[in-house]
């Protein structure tokens, strides 16, 4: 196919929530409709309903999955293409946690297919900021039963019983499908995930909506979603190397990179069937590829077709952006092992460098 692909770029969609607030718009600069909570930006997303649209070049308006539909393989891989079909595999988001979120739980992909539902989901968060004060919660702080769970729960207990972080700007926490959890407040995460939007709410604080009710919780759904044990060490720890390649999550799901930089770098993606997504968390940049040059900022995120074999990326002064791609190559052998109750999933491939 006489590709005629570029680096796209789309519009970002924004959700109001209960617990939202407005550092999205005045830590990060983006303008929306009156919205007084606004706790989401979707800045790449293929979920169905609400797709993202394309900004730049003559794709622009349309849809992220009415693009997959037309280049395939050409923009997610071809290998991709195989496994995730028309649906784009991952979900890029900045959540603006001005209050805490409800504890809760995503199910894995055999549990959510059980179900009749398409995907599990597991993600991964990169603080952005975070105030002082500000926690979260990733898994239980000893092992628990079931029924101890259950009981906790009935007893408005179940808080006592979890493990919880203090994060920091650079912080990044991996959350695998199974695993309870909370954003607490004050706290701005980009966050990448499977392309999912289920979950299961246990506990909100006993928070009522606009019209003074309960939200709803999913206790009996989320059950037999929950992995028990307990969460040792649930930050993913990294070595910080300027103006390099620094691997932060590997999972069958999506590998995630940071590059921090303050001059020119160039990739070169020959031998990755895959998508690339470079997702800006600081600072200003122009990525180049496929002769086309695409500005982003922070908040925002860049797709690079799989037919693109070489990348340059240009900082503008410091910049720092997260690398998103899925390896599938007929030479991939997954191993997974776990450490501190943290799935990783290692494999071989070539230098990116």
């Amino acid at each position: 196919m006489d590709t005629l692909l570029y680096p796209l770029k789309f519009k970002p969609l924004f959700k109001d929530k209960i617990w939202g607030g407005n550092k999205i718009k005045e830590q990060l600069g983006f303008d929306y409709a009156a919205m007084p909570n606004c706790g989401e930006m979707w800045s790449l997303s293929g979920v169905e309903g609400d797709e993202t649209l394309v900004e730049n070049g003559f794709l622009a308006e349309n849809s992220l999955n009415e693009i997959l539909e037309i280049y395939m393989g050409d923009l997610l891989g071809e290998r991709n293409y195989e496994r995730f079909g028309n649906t784009f595999p991952i979900l890029i988001k900045i959540i603006d946690a001005n209050d805490k979120l409800s504890i809760q739980v995503h199910p894995d992909d055999d549990l959510a297919q059980e179900r009749g539902l398409e995907n599990g989901k597991t993600e991964m968060w990169y603080t952005m900021n975070a105030d002082s004060d500000s926690e979260i919660i990733d898994g239980f702080a000893t092992a628990m039963t079931a029924d101890e769970y259950m009981a906790a729960v009935d007893q408005g207990t179940l808080t006592s019983h979890l493990h919880v972080e203090k994060p920091q700007k650079g912080d990044v926490f991996f959350i695998p499908a199974g695993r309870i959890h909370a954003l607490g407040k004050g706290l701005l995460i980009a966050e990448i995930q499977q392309t999912s939007d289920t979950t299961y709410r246990i506990f909100d604080y006993n928070r009522t909506d606009s019209n003074g009710n309960l939200r709803e919780l999913h206790t009996e759904e989320a059950l037999d979603a929950i992995d028990f044990s307990p969460t040792k060490d649930g930050k993913t720890h990294y070595e910080y190397k300027k103006n390099s390649t620094v691997n932060l999550v590997e999972c069958p799901y999506f590998i995630t990179n940071m590059i921090s930089l303050d001059k020119p770098i160039k990739k070169d993606f020959t031998s990755l069937d895959s998508f690339v997504v470079y997702f800006c968390v600081e600072g200003i940049c122009a990525i180049k590829a496929l002769d086309n040059i695409v500005p982003m900022r922070a908040g925002e995120c860049i797709l690079i077709p799989a037919v693109a074999d070489k990348v340059e990326i240009f900082p503008e002064n410091e910049a720092k952006i997260l690398e998103i791609y899925i390896e599938t190559s007929e030479n991939t052998k997954y191993t997974s092992h776990t450490h501190d109750n943290d799935i990783y999933v290692s494999f071989d491939q070539n230098s990116m460098e």
